[in-house]
């Protein structure tokens, strides 16, 4: 992954800066996706909200892992997330580290201004 995502872009007199994502695991979009989160972004940190599963899915260390690369690609510093864990509420803080293995982004269409 060589590439890096800017959070904000400027069109016009407007800079629009990323602040919010919505994260689905699935292999095509449009498809029935296994798992969602809502990513709320401040500053240098993203906080995963509402990370859900479908019944009998689990996260796996790959899912934090591209969640990791994800923040890295933007440039956060650190993501946290909560969740169920053995039936305990869990809240964790990971600082994001540079990935370990190089990882093509795949993007179907860019970001297009309509009028």
């Amino acid at each position: 992954m060589t590439e890096s995502m800017s959070k904000h872009v400027q069109i016009g007199d407007w800079i629009f800066e990323v602040k919010m994502v919505r994260a689905l695991k699935v292999d095509e979009y449009g498809k029935p996706y296994s798992a969602i989160a809502n990513c709320n972004i401040n500053g240098d940190s993203m906080y995963i909200d509402g990370l859900l599963t479908q019944e009998g899915e689990t996260i796996t260390r790959d899912d934090l892992q591209s969640f990791n690369d994800f923040c890295y690609q933007i440039g956060l510093k650190q993501c946290s997330y909560h969740r169920y864990q053995n039936g305990e509420s869990v809240t964790k803080d990971v600082s994001i580290t540079s990935p370990k293995e190089a990882k093509t982004s795949k993007v179907d269409s860019p970001i297009h201004l309509v009028k």
